[in-house]
């Protein structure tokens, strides 16, 4: 009846029948409650395992937290506003958007624009922020590969390959491979997900296995990475000093963890104790349990994106809210992986956790278009 109801007032003049719009939803709350969890975490970590460096570079304990606040307000903004714009909206600017963040990428090596640190050309600095454009290249580039993979045809295999080389091989000379890897493994899940042969996958296997063998021995400073990793002993107050420091903090926390605040690693024992060590930081203090806490919480928020993505019927958005979860997930083990020594310590930091603005904003933006897409789909 209520139906019937809907078309009669939908009736023109001339009689044609307009048809009613979809309902949208509410958007999907738990996402909400796992994000918002992960990102207070973040807050309390920053701040715990920030004191030390913060007094010692700036003479002020509340630097970093208090920045990564700021980043915090600014990416709550991205997530607002990026829910209320209609996903397809991103279909259109697709094509735009890589384009924009293969010239950022090479924008790094400008000088003046590009910000060049530790022998890396990784930020461009516009004067009021600090951009990281490979932090933009994981989103954009899923967006993309969403929009072109909705599209069913036959033979995009090199196609597929030719652009992702492009975007990573842009990030690897950088050099960020921790990044470039990330955005390698989310592009390679993406292409499976949307239904590619497994013939394809079969394929795929030994050309990824020597183009990220060959980057990790092309640099000194990787090969002794992977040397490290083979062997923790070697060489341990040089290239396996934070692994071991790493496995130390974790090691300490024991099952309920030191408490709150009173980790011992964090005083310059652990290096980039904020950023990409913040995972050790964090079982030291609050231990197994904590720790558990923290993973359970994104594979529940990557769980979410992929529970969306199965209840969205129209293709591109299943595949973006795919490979969105999938560039979350793909990090986080990749983070916490080299933490516990399973993977190669490569830099890359914890979604939602680590300090940083460029990761949390965007990381917070894309997650605004998942639920966008949950709003749509309920």
């Amino acid at each position: 009846m209520k139906l019937l109801v809907l078309l009669r007032r939908s009736k023109d003049t001339h009689g044609s029948v307009r048809h009613p719009k979809l309902p949208v939803g509410r958007g999907d709350r738990w996402l909400l409650v796992a994000t918002g969890s992960l990102a207070a975490i973040g807050i309390l970590m920053v701040y715990d395992s920030s004191v030390a460096i913060a007094l010692r570079d700036f003479a002020d304990p509340y630097h970093f937290v208090r920045e990564q606040i700021k980043w915090l307000a600014l990416g709550f903004v991205a997530f607002g506003s990026f829910s209320r714009i209609g996903y397809q909206t991103w279909r259109k600017f697709a094509v735009a958007g890589l384009l924009v963040t293969l010239g950022l990428l090479l924008a790094v090596f400008i000088p003046g624009f590009g910000v060049r640190a530790l022998g890396a050309h990784r930020w461009l600095n516009f004067g009021f922020f600090i951009l990281q454009p490979a932090e933009l290249a994981k989103l954009t580039t899923v967006i993309y590969l969403a929009a072109w993979f909705a599209t069913k045809e036959r033979g995009r295999l090199l196609a597929f390959l030719l652009l992702v080389g492009m975007v990573v091989g842009l990030i690897v000379i950088e050099p960020d491979l921790g990044t470039a890897v990330t955005v390698l493994a989310t592009a390679v899940c993406l292409y499976f997900l949307s239904g590619a042969p497994l013939l394809h996958f079969v394929a795929l296997i030994p050309i990824l296995a020597l183009a990220i063998g060959g980057l990790a021995i092309a640099q000194p400073y990787r090969l002794r990475r992977v040397l490290t990793f083979l062997n923790p002993e070697v060489d341990p107050l040089g290239s396996s000093y934070q692994i071991r420091q790493a496995l130390l903090a974790l090691g300490s926390g024991g099952f309920f963890g030191v408490g709150l605040g009173r980790s011992r690693q964090k005083y310059e024992y652990l290096p980039e104790a904020n950023t990409d060590s913040i995972f050790a930081i964090l079982g030291e203090e609050t231990g197994f349990v904590g720790s558990m806490v923290v993973v359970g919480l994104l594979l529940f928020l990557v769980w979410r994106c992929f529970k969306i993505a199965k209840r969205v019927d129209e293709p591109f958005g299943k595949l973006l809210a795919l490979g969105i979860g999938s560039w979350i997930g793909v990090q986080s083990l990749i983070n916490i992986g080299s933490m516990v020594a399973l993977l190669p310590l490569t830099g890359v930091p914890l979604p939602l956790i680590s300090y940083g603005g460029s990761n949390l904003v965007i990381t917070l933006g894309s997650l605004g278009i998942i639920y966008n897409i949950s709003k749509k789909s309920t």
